[in-house]
């Protein structure tokens, strides 16, 4: 149900979502460079797995290599099957800033009948991020470090 907190007080919360790509370390860099995500924790090769936390503090996401399994062909999938999404202030601003960084369009920015601005771009590797300014807040305020 919409809008109903969860029950059961059990701690059990999102602590990553894991992405195996062909440049783990190259990607982190790129991440944290561009979408103000910190590397807080490295592992070693051959999967040079980064663990990237987001800007508020929140949310981490893992990117590694596993030479064992084949890297999904993040480009070759539509990005409403599969995308990152990221919440920003100034969806027009970010769109501009990181297509000069190397990541490349998915669409024009789009407004939502509800009002929320939406732009879609693939990250260097291919992989869809979204950025998002909700008309209506969908988070609380993100925490001051």
């Amino acid at each position: 149900m919409v809008g109903k907190e969860p029950s059961g007080g059990t701690g059990i919360r999102i602590e990553h979502v894991a992405f195996n790509v062909a440049e783990p370390v190259e990607m982190a860099r790129w991440y944290s460079e561009n979408l103000e995500m910190r590397v807080v924790r490295e592992g070693p090769p051959p999967a040079n797995g980064r663990f990237l936390i987001d800007a508020a503090g929140a949310v981490m996401i893992e990117v590694y290599r596993n030479p064992a399994d084949a890297v999904p062909d993040y480009a070759g999938i539509d990005p409403l099957q599969l995308h990152v999404a990221f919440e920003v202030d100034d969806v027009d601003g970010v769109r501009e800033r990181l297509i000069a960084a190397g990541a490349t369009p998915e669409g024009p920015v789009e407004t939502t009948p509800g009002g929320d601005r939406i732009a879609m771009l693939r990250d260097p590797w291919g992989l869809a991020i979204q950025f998002v300014h909700r008309a209506e807040p969908m988070l609380p305020p993100a925490r001051s470090e």
